[in-house]
């Protein structure tokens, strides 16, 4: 068999389609994105990226729902007795004590954007949303293989939802002007990274124009 053989969905276009996409909306908690977050406050980083690119991804929520493409929502869950050994090591070694999206907690709250009833929301203690969650199910039940990445931190759980989702064989799309980081250099160099192995980059008037519905 060649990859002709395959009828795959060469042109960036068809893998846009509404009918093969489900649209994910990463991370856009208080914490990682509010003045007065754990970005903020405990790590020390600009979080102002975050503000910036709320408009447009309710815009793709919105025209999601319009076009029938899936939304799903992945949140953080980084309680101390939640996360993994290796990112409590990191902590730890740091000296931080407080805890991030706690829930419960105002950090825990979503940030500029909100799910609608019926909407999966998968809640992740790691990085990526595929470690010790129920996405690949989600994912499963919807039938869908493209996703559309929007949200923060991109260089975080971002890529590493992006990649695990490319090794399960996705099909994976950054929405550029839709994911956002608190170090412009290494938002930069996922969307490389991307372009490069893991899927496409594109703008949200990309996305918004593949899944354009008649009025």
């Amino acid at each position: 068999m060649t990859l002709a053989d395959r009828n795959l969905p060469v042109a960036p276009a068809a893998r846009l389609e509404p009918k093969r996409c489900a649209l994910m909306v990463v991370d856009m908690q208080n914490d990682f994105c509010a003045p007065g977050g754990y970005i903020d406050k405990t790590m020390g980083k600009d979080v102002s990226a975050a503000a910036v690119i709320v408009p447009t991804i309710n815009e793709l929520v919105a025209q999601a729902r319009k076009a029938r493409v899936p939304v799903v929502w992945l949140r953080a869950d980084y309680s101390h007795d939640r996360i993994p050994d290796s990112m409590a090591v990191k902590l730890a070694a740091r000296g931080i004590q407080a805890e991030c999206c706690k829930p419960g907690t105002w950090g825990f709250e979503w940030y500029g954007v909100e799910p609608a009833a019926g909407e999966p929301v998968v809640t992740k203690h790691s990085y990526s949303g595929f470690i010790g969650t129920d996405m690949q199910d989600v994912l499963g039940a919807l039938k869908r293989q493209t996703i559309v990445f929007t949200g923060v931190q991109t260089q975080v759980c971002v890529e590493s939802t992006l990649r695990d989702a490319h090794a399960f064989g996705h099909y994976c799309v950054a929405v550029q002007d839709a994911v956002g980081s608190h170090t412009p250099a290494l938002h930069e160099a996922t969307l490389n990274n991307v372009r490069f192995l893991f899927g496409d980059v594109c703008p949200a008037s990309d996305v918004l124009a593949a899944w354009r519905t008649e009025p």
